[in-house]
């Protein structure tokens, strides 16, 4: 086997090989562009809301969830596909019914992407139910929710009082409404007293005012009842009276409250929650009223029917006098009753006579009782007690004045003895005591001290050191 050095160090040049055709060069490649996830998104978020600015888009409502934030998120759906959707607050506010899941709606939004996720969506601007009106779907929406809640239940309704003396109407002031249930309340019941509530009863806040006006003509002192009035008009004119708060300020009412609103035709959510419904607000007005008039009338029967009995009692008790008198054994019986008139006649007097002795009797001993009990009155021994204790207390008070003073002059007297004794006196006319140094021996002779020592000499204020240079020993 040859190995790699036993080769030569330069091989032959191989023969020639014959030239093959030259291809074309191929074109350069374009530049290659690489989108990020952000940009992308943004780009066909950008397409759809061009392409997609305002849809309607025809589905079922499923998944529909309404966060703490106040959003509405949700998902369309029909046979073939589904698409999520969101509606924000302000827009669901709008709304006059409750999305809620299995209802087929129109959306009417926009087409936009949710970066986050990279989701296409729907951004729902407005809503409106298929096949039913958004109203009349409210309306039975929120009919359904109160029922199940008891509102409508009626063995909460209160029964309306009889004879009102003051009402209140919560109303419109520019309205017919208010004119026709003074006019009729004026009519047959001029003795109530009218309580107006003014406040809107159509339009953008009305609902609210009315649940003001409800709750504040509840305040108001006296109230018996309260009669909510409106006249007709269509379902949009009338939808205050179908919100919710107006429902509730009717139950929170603590006076019976009657809905007349619109005609007979007409029913809203207050009809159901309040007390009595009327048609209209002048039925409501002969309502509050009828019971007055049925009471009058009961009062009229009543009469009658007293009337009636009391004539046919004295005619049977006329009837059995004259047969009475007709009979042998009470002849002459207008003698004897006028026999026991006269007796009974002497006995009431006796009797007046003996109370009005017993009368004057248990006075006089009321009299001397009383008396009796003055003598041991708590306040008058009290009293004589005080001035005793203030005459006890003066003498106390000059004793110890008498005491004090033979005190002092014993005192003065024996300060003076003893001022008089006192070695400060003697030093007070001019003498002086003398000390040694240490001031342990009054030197009362001078061969007692030598030159040179020290003394100290007290006289009447201070002390005064003092050393000796000389002294006279005679």
């Amino acid at each position: 086997m040859t190995g790699l050095f036993d080769l030569p160090f330069e091989e032959p040049e191989p023969d020639p090989a014959p030239e093959e055709p030259r291809r074309p060069e191929p074109p350069p490649a374009p530049a290659r562009h690489v989108w990020t996830v952000s940009e992308i998104t943004s780009a066909i978020r950008d397409t759809l809301e061009t392409r997609f600015a305002e849809v309607w888009i025809e589905g079922e409502i499923s998944n529909c969830r309404l966060w703490n934030t106040g959003h509405l998120y949700f998902t369309l759906k029909d046979e073939g596909a589904q698409l999520k959707g969101v509606m924000f607050r302000s827009a669901l506010r709008a709304l006059r019914f409750k999305p809620e899941d299995g209802l087929r709606v129109v959306a009417r939004g926009r087409v936009t992407v949710y970066d986050p996720k990279g989701e296409y969506q729907v951004l729902c601007e407005h809503m409106e139910p298929q096949g039913v009106g958004a109203l009349q779907l409210a309306f039975e929406q929120l009919k359904k929710r109160l029922q199940a809640e008891g509102l409508f239940a009626a063995e909460r309704k209160r029964p309306l009082p009889a004879l009102p003396r003051r009402i209140g109407i919560v109303t419109s002031l520019d309205g017919a409404a208010v004119r026709d249930v003074i006019k009729v309340i004026s009519r047959r019941h001029p003795n109530a007293s009218l309580v107006i509530r003014p406040t809107r009863v159509q339009g953008e806040g009305a609902a609210a005012e009315v649940s003001r006006a409800l709750a504040a003509i509840a305040r108001v002192a006296g109230v018996d009842v309260v009669i909510l009035a409106r006249g007709g008009g269509s379902i949009e004119d009338l939808w205050a009276f179908n919100e919710e708060s107006v429902a509730r300020a009717i139950a929170r009412s603590p006076v019976p409250v009657i809905s007349g609103v619109g005609h007979e035709t007409d029913f809203t959510i207050a009809d159901f929650v309040a007390d009595v419904r009327a048609p209209t607000p002048s039925a409501a007005a002969e309502v509050v009223v009828a019971g007055k008039d049925e009471f009058c009338a009961r009062i009229d029967r009543l009469t009658g029917r007293l009337k009636a009995s009391a004539r046919s009692r004295v005619e049977r008790s006329r009837t059995r006098l004259h047969r009475l008198a007709g009979r042998p054994g009470l002849a002459g019986w207008p003698g004897r009753l006028a026999l026991r008139g006269r007796h009974v006649s002497e006995l009431a007097h006796q009797l007046g006579r003996t109370g009005r002795a017993l009368v004057a009797r248990r006075q006089r001993r009321y009299h001397d009782l009383r008396l009796q009990l003055e003598t041991f009155d708590l306040r008058r021994r009290l009293g004589n007690i005080g001035a005793r204790l203030a005459r006890v207390d003066g003498a106390l008070r000059a004793a110890a004045r008498r005491f004090h003073n033979r005190a002092d002059g014993r005192l003065r007297t024996q300060a003076a003895r003893l001022d008089s004794l006192s070695p400060l006196a003697v030093l007070g006319r001019g003498y002086a005591v003398c000390w040694d140094g240490s001031r342990t021996r009054v030197i009362r002779d001078a061969e007692s001290v030598r030159e040179g020592d020290e003394i100290r000499v007290t006289v009447q204020r201070g002390e005064i050191k003092a050393r000796v240079t000389d002294g006279d020993k005679h």
